[in-house]
């Protein structure tokens, strides 16, 4: 599979259910639970990001209730969550951001620390960096910086100089779907944007983007796991779209055209997942470096498992794709990487999250097991030897930083 990572490791502490998770992704990678176990929360993590850069920081905490229902709560009550995500671009570059937001009382926040460091990968030393505390820009390699402000994301004024853009134009494009079904269904108004909603809300106006090619791509996907179905088009009714599907119908050898009022759950789920994967396409200005589905087999007959698989796969070339799930017939497949899979446990309300157990790991590579299978049997454990503790995951950031300003000392020092 050719490699479309574009976020190689991701690391939370006390992001809502999340105390600690230090994981690396895959082109395309599944997280494995149970229902409630936390797989969503890590997916809301990157969404938190999107949404903070492409609204602001206040909106993105709003829309989760409040700053005290992002942050974890325990018996310990930790006082902020952080977010630490280490990325490729397609220019060559590698890098990484970080942030740390902390509650203020009564019920307010403040971006304790932000950090942007892109590097070469041919190169030790920092090409672009910042690093923002308490609302004051305390390091950079840019001569004039823009101002810092205690309640906001850095990066999005950052993102006025060159050197930044790209990781703000990545981050803030990513798609993170739980598609609501009745949105769809709806009459939507046109939407100039080129990035799908996450609740599909401007799925109309996406499918309309796209070229002739994709759509027909799509259409022969959506025809092999929904039988009967030959095409989807755009109906307007005034200012507004809606989908109109057609469809074999039993007597006519003309296919009939239905709204998408008249269509199953399973059916529109399935288009909207076709839409997600397929946009941006090759197109640089419009890529989509990642996209994040919450159980794409809802609605679906198992029987699409394997169509839906391979679409997924498809797509996982063009772009880096997350998935939740606890399907064990999406994972039957007996070529499923187990490298591209993580187990999510919920232990005490506490979730964990870490590749599968050795054990796990060595019948699927010995294929003695499916991944389907042993989820089937709930076989599929987190690694107890990958869980991350808080403290090591605090140790493991500050060392970062601090080789990152070891480095530009000793390269100034040279020259």
């Amino acid at each position: 599979m050719k490699d479309s990572t574009f976020i190689t490791r991701i690391v939370l502490k006390n992001y809502k259910s999340i105390a600690v998770c230090d994981v690396q992704l895959q082109p395309l990678t599944f997280l494995v639970g149970r229902n409630g176990s936390g797989k969503s929360n890590f997916l809301d993590a990157l969404r938190f990001v999107a949404d903070a850069l492409n609204s602001s920081l206040g909106h993105a905490i709003r829309d989760r209730g409040s700053i005290n229902d992002v942050c974890r709560r325990s018996r310990g009550h930790p006082n902020h969550f952080s977010i630490r995500l280490e990325f490729v671009l397609p220019e060559g570059f590698t890098g990484h951001y970080d942030l740390q937001i902390r509650k203020r009382p009564p019920g307010g926040y403040e971006v304790q620390t932000e950090e942007c460091s892109i590097q070469n990968k041919s190169c030790l030393t920092s090409e672009a960096y910042f690093r923002v505390e308490s609302g004051t820009v305390t390091d950079t390699s840019v001569e004039v910086a823009p101002a810092a402000v205690p309640d906001r994301l850095y990066l999005v004024n950052a993102s006025g100089l060159p050197e930044f853009r790209p990781v703000y134009d990545a981050f803030s494009r990513m798609g993170l779907y739980n598609f609501n079904l009745d949105k769809i269904r709806d009459f939507q108004d046109p939407d100039p944007t080129d990035l799908l909603m996450g609740d599909g809300s401007n799925l109309t106006s996406i499918l309309t983007q796209f070229p002739p090619a994709v759509k027909t791509d799509i259409e022969e996907y959506l025809a092999i796991i929904v039988l009967g179905v030959r095409g989807v088009e755009i109906e307007k009714f005034g200012g507004k779209e809606t989908l109109a599907f057609k469809q074999n119908v039993v007597g006519d050898k003309h296919p009939w055209r239905f709204l998408a009022n008249n269509m199953s759950d399973g059916t529109l789920r399935a288009l909207g997942i076709l839409v997600v994967l397929f946009q941006g396409g090759n197109e640089q200005q419009k890529r989509v470096p990642l996209v994040g589905i919450e159980e794409p087999e809802l609605a679906l007959h198992p029987a699409a498992a394997g169509v839906l698989l391979d679409a997924l796969r498809d797509a996982a070339h063009r772009t880096q794709v997350i998935v939740t799930t606890h399907s064990p017939d999406l994972l039957e497949d007996k070529h499923i990487d187990v490298d591209s899979i993580l187990a999510v446990e919920a232990y005490d309300g506490n979730t964990v999250i870490a590749p599968v157990d050795e054990a796990s790991r060595s019948v699927v590579q010995d294929r003695l097991f499916t991944v389907g299978e042993l989820l089937r049997s709930n076989q599929l454990q987190p690694d107890p030897a990958s869980v991350v503790s808080a403290a090591k995951a605090k140790q493991l950031r500050l060392f970062n930083f601090e080789k990152r300003n070891s480095n530009r000392t000793k390269s100034k020092k040279e020259h």
